[in-house]
Order: C-alpha cells, then sequence, then structure tokens
C-alpha cells in the first residue's frame, strides 16, 4: 500500500509540473492572468503557474515588418498615384498589448492605411517626389501616437513604391527633357558668353603687336600641315604676310 501511494503521489507531482512548468524564450513575455485578472509579466526563462487558476498569454517583444499594401491616394493637387510602403514595430507594453487591443497586428496595419491615404492626400506630387523622408516621418508620427495606449511603438515607416498614371509619366519625361535641353543651351551661351570675352582679349593683344597675327597664320598653316594628306593653297596675300613677319623679327632682332 505504502509503495502504492508513493507512486500515486509521484505522480501527481509529476502531472502538477508538467501542468504548471512554463519556458519562456528571451525575446517573449508572459502575461499572467490569475482567475482571469492580470497579475504581472513574466520571463524570460522557466516560469511556474498555478495549474487551472493562472494561464498566460504569450507576446513576442521583436520588431515586426509589416507590409502596408497599395493603394489608390488622390494627391492635393488631384493626381490619381499608387503607394505601397512598410512600416517597423515593436512591442513595448506587453500588458496593454494583452488587454486594451483585441489584435494588435490587424489594428496596425489598419491604421497605418488610414494614416498613409490621409498624410499624402496633403501634398502635391511634386512634393511627395521630392519630400519623402519628412512624409515617412510625419507618417510614422501619426501612427505612433495611435499605437501608443496599445503598447507598441512604431519606429519606421517607408514609402517604398510610387506608381504614376501613365500620361503623367510621359508628361513628367517631357517636362526632364525640356528641362535637359534649357540647361544645355545655358551652359552653350555661357560658353559662347566666355569665348567671346577672351576673343576680345586676343584681339586687344594683337593689336598692340601685329606681326603676333602673322605668327599665328603661320602657326596655323604648320598645325594643318601635320595632316599629310592635305593640300594646302596659299594665298596671293601669304607671301608679303611672311615677308613682312621676317622684316619685322629683323627689325626687332638688333633691339634686343
Amino acid at each position: 500500500m505504502e509503495s502504492t501511494t508513493l507512486i500515486s503521489i509521484g505522480l501527481i507531482v509529476v502531472i502538477f509540473l508538467a501542468l504548471s512548468i512554463r519556458i519562456v524564450k528571451e525575446y517573449d513575455r508572459a502575461v499572467i492572468f490569475l482567475l482571469g485578472r492580470v497579475t504581472g509579466v513574466r520571463g524570460p526563462g522557466l516560469i511556474l503557474l498555478i495549474p487551472v487558476l493562472e494561464q498566460m498569454t504569450q507576446v513576442s517583444l521583436r520588431t515586426i515588418t509589416m507590409n502596408i499594401p497599395s493603394q489608390k491616394i488622390i494627391t492635393k493637387d488631384n493626381v490619381s498615384i499608387d503607394i505601397a510602403a512598410v512600416a517597423y514595430y515593436k512591442i513595448i507594453d506587453p500588458k496593454k498589448a494583452v488587454i486594451a487591443i483585441e489584435d494588435i497586428t490587424s489594428a496596425v496595419n489598419q491604421i497605418s492605411q488610414t494614416t498613409v491615404r490621409n498624410v499624402v492626400g496633403q501634398f502635391s506630387l511634386d512634393q511627395l517626389l521630392s519630400r519623402t523622408i519628412d512624409i515617412n516621418q510625419q507618417i510614422k508620427n501619426v501612427i505612433d501616437g495611435h499605437t501608443e495606449p496599445w503598447g507598441a511603438e512604431v519606429t519606421t515607416v517607408e514609402i517604398k513604391d510610387i506608381t504614376l498614371p501613365e500620361n503623367m509619366q510621359r508628361a513628367m519625361a517631357k517636362e526632364a527633357e525640356a528641362e535637359r535641353e534649357r540647361r544645355a543651351k545655358i551652359v552653350a551661351a555661357e560658353g559662347e558668353l566666355q569665348a567671346a570675352a577672351k576673343l576680345g582679349e586676343a584681339a586687344d593683344l594683337i593689336a598692340q603687336h601685329p606681326v603676333a597675327l602673322q605668327l599665328r597664320t603661320l602657326q596655323t598653316l604648320a598645325e594643318i600641315a601635320t595632316e599629310k594628306n592635305s593640300t594646302i593653297v596659299f594665298p596671293a596675300q601669304f607671301m608679303t604676310t611672311v615677308q613682312e613677319a621676317i622684316k619685322s623679327l629683323k627689325h626687332d632682332a638688333p633691339s634686343t
């Protein structure tokens, strides 16, 4: 009888331990309920529950990646676009995440879609394309304000895809091409202006030294002569120019 009693007690102890022992991972927390009332948060590691009287709900503290589905949005300047985004959030208060909201993942997803639509609708298309970082931050702040009572914190929201209508894409391509042509014309005009200024300085310098123009002519002919397949035709006044250049050089030689 005694051995049977000991075996029975041993089985009861084993069953009790099997029902009461729980292991909570490092990135999880256990919200404990005693007869339906929250008594605290436990973990990580080994925890003991009172069988039947205590239950636990496990909550992950890891950052959750949530895709915000693509949705049609009308911008402030009445352009219809499709926007998809991604949000990152994590649970910072397991107790609130369990008792304040039924399904926090679905709730965050729904409020994120609504917030993206409302915030983006306040900006024009040009602002949306040029101020994406500021818009992401504004969306994040609005969502975070809604999720804070649920024990969740939104760390990042990023607009990852903006799809424009085809007619708008063509119009923007034409606008970009026109802008590139405008810049090219401005650069060419600035080059002509600088070249004209330098030519004016060169003309003033040549006017002070007439022989410089003749020497420049000879240099140009020498450059042409480097092409062996070229035929050079000397104008009639060329010999006069050469003679004047030689005479000028002879005249300047004694003075140096």
